[in-house]
């Protein structure tokens, strides 16, 4: 190879280089900004009107359980922030753990459903640990078994917790990447 094809390799590594920089400093202001709004976000339910039905020009909503759209939306707020919050951490996290995060996440999307069933008399009834069975059959023993080879590895190798876990860490992809990953 000649200087300057590796001059020129060197110069499209160091633009890759700053190109995955900048699309992490848009990624992480935006996933910031998306954090830091959440209090805002929660408030949106005040905009809702206090009525038994509510009319927009895209759909009418009827509260039959709650009697109030408003406490409604009160009550989904209470339950998509923290799955929003959820999300963004699992979506962010590269620690080995982080398919535990799909058992919490789970449990609001069954309770955002539920919402919606006018039919039930509480939202957190002990029914949804039924519908959480499949998932945590999956998830807790795969997470067991990840820590199993970090415990194997660590006494087969003189390397600290910490080097293990960089290991198993995932390396950063994306949204996109990850999404693709489960789809």
């Amino acid at each position: 190879m000649t200087k300057q094809q590796q001059t020129s390799k060197k110069q499209k590594s160091k633009f890759q280089v700053k190109e995955n920089s900048a699309k992490s400093l848009v990624y992480g202001t935006i996933i910031a900004t998306l954090i830091a709004l959440t209090p805002y976000i929660f408030t949106f339910y005040e905009s809702v009107p206090n009525v038994k039905v509510w009319d927009t020009f895209l759909f009418t909503y009827s509260s039959n359980y709650y009697t109030s759209a408003q406490i409604t939306a009160w009550t989904l707020m209470n339950k998509l922030i923290p799955l929003l919050l959820i999300f963004v951490w699992f979506f962010t996290s590269r620690h080995w753990w982080y398919h535990a995060l799909l058992v919490p996440i789970a449990m609001y999307v069954y309770q955002v459903i539920e919402i919606f069933n006018d039919d039930l008399e509480f939202i957190d009834t002990s029914k949804q640990i039924f519908y959480l069975l499949p998932v945590m059959a999956i998830v807790v023993p795969s997470i067991y078994l990840i820590r199993v080879r970090i415990f194997d590895k660590l006494n087969d190798a003189d390397k600290t917790m910490q080097d293990l876990e960089d290991e198993f860490k995932i390396k950063p992809k994306g949204i996109l990447g990850k999404l693709k990953d489960y789809f």
